[in-house]
């Protein structure tokens, strides 16, 4: 007899269900979200079969979270099952729109029954792949976080300082950069900006860690600052400029958070077997190629062909037919991290490969993101590292041509 296992979670405690190959209820129960619980589900899967030779599958509506994590690190099958997915196989059991916690787990047991084949599996990735996951994903959080608070500081700076930003603006890495944010905090309000002497803008720029050409930018920076330019009245700007310096320590912590995460999954990619083939491909650098290591994996059987790691990241189009229409569209139900990663990915490439190039930006863009994953693919599944002979080989006999 084959016994499967759904589980429908929440915050505090977990619904589950065991059933049949026929579809026949086995046990039910109601789990806390503690260790208490994760025993008491071993014990009820103990119960009806469960052995190390023999482990009974589980569905469950989530990939993340400490039940998952110690449901993986038994070795069981374990599937996650979109929410969305589960609740069109819900209307399969009731037309009614009940719904219950119980009945979800129901649910959730019945989809391994009947399309296990339909449903991925969780990979199988190595303690190591799960670190850099953690790090990148929250990495690229950071990155997030970070242009939002900018964007938020830099829209709150049109309405009162606007001679700051053009101030800034030729610095590298604008408004992002260091030096423009020790200015900030040094002077938040076009009054105190317009009183800073040429000795407090060349302390201002040592503290930001400038080296070079402090005289110049000095200079540059104490004409910049008493340009004249629209005023707020007295006690409103002194208002929004308090309002900026709790805007500009939130800004400071997603920088602050952003670079050490940078750095910390750098350190952890570069320890993975995976990184040399990885960072072979032009325009994947450490950080951006620990992205796309954190949501591939290194699990080789996740991906049965190139094709499927190409409409996973979304880069491969969706066709609808029926009848006479037929119609090739964009994919939007993707892995939006992996997504984003890949777009500056080929975009970096365009110049970093020769035989990148061609076609229309945004289209070049998508058709050489789904040439690069099959690569990357067969990189991974040999251990080669990446040639532009062989990606791109039409490109490169033209090249010969034109040397010769």
């Amino acid at each position: 007899m084959k016994v499967f296992c759904g589980i429908d979670w929440a915050s505090y405690h977990h619904d589950v269900a065991l059933i049949d190959n026929d579809g026949k209820l086995l046990g039910r129960a109601r789990i806390g979200n503690d260790a208490a619980g994760l025993q008491q589900l071993l014990d009820l899967l103990a119960e009806h079969g469960d052995n190390p030779g023999e482990q009974i599958p589980v569905a469950i509506g989530t990939s993340r979270g400490l039940l998952v994590a110690c449901l993986r690190s038994t070795g069981r099958p374990v599937y996650a099952v979109n929410p969305m997915a589960a609740a069109r196989y819900r209307e399969r059991h009731t037309v009614s729109r009940k719904k219950s916690d119980h009945l979800d787990a129901m649910v959730l047991a019945n989809i391994l029954r009947t399309d296990a084949d339909a449903h991925r599996q969780l990979p199988a990735d190595s303690e190591l792949a799960q670190a850099v996951a953690v790090l990148a994903r929250a990495q690229q959080d950071a990155v997030w976080d970070r242009t939002q608070a900018g964007n938020k500081l830099r829209s709150h700076l049109r309405e009162y300082f606007p001679g700051y930003l053009a101030a800034v603006q030729p610095i590298t890495g604008g408004f992002n950069a260091p030096l423009a944010r020790t200015l900030l905090a040094a002077a938040p309000t076009p009054g105190q900006a317009s009183r800073l002497s040429r000795l407090q803008l060349k302390a201002v720029l040592k503290r930001a860690g400038r080296q070079r050409g402090i005289e110049a930018e000095v200079e540059r920076l104490h004409a910049a600052l008493r340009v004249p330019q629209m005023r707020q009245l007295p006690l409103v700007e002194t208002a929004m400029g308090r309002q900026t310096r709790a805007l500009l320590g939130k800004f400071e912590a997603a920088c602050a958070a952003a670079d050490s995460l940078a750095e910390a999954s750098v350190e952890l990619f570069e320890q993975h077997p995976d990184a040399a083939v990885i960072t072979s491909f032009p325009g994947l650098g450490a950080l951006s190629g620990a992205r796309v290591l954190a949501e591939i994996g290194d699990d080789r059987s996740r991906f049965a062909d190139a094709r499927a790691l190409k409409a996973y990241a979304g880069s491969a189009p969706v066709t609808r037919a029926s009848g006479k229409s037929h119609t090739v569209m964009v994919r939007r139900v993707k892995n939006q991290r992996l997504a984003a990663v890949g777009y500056v990915w080929a975009f970096a490439s365009l110049t970093a490969s020769p035989g990148a190039r061609g076609d229309r930006h945004t289209s070049a863009q998508r058709n050489l993101y789904n040439r690069l994953l099959g690569c990357l693919h067969h990189c991974l599944a040999t251990g080669a590292p990446y040639s532009e002979t062989s990606a791109f080989p039409t490109a490169s006999k033209l090249e010969l041509r034109i040397a010769a």
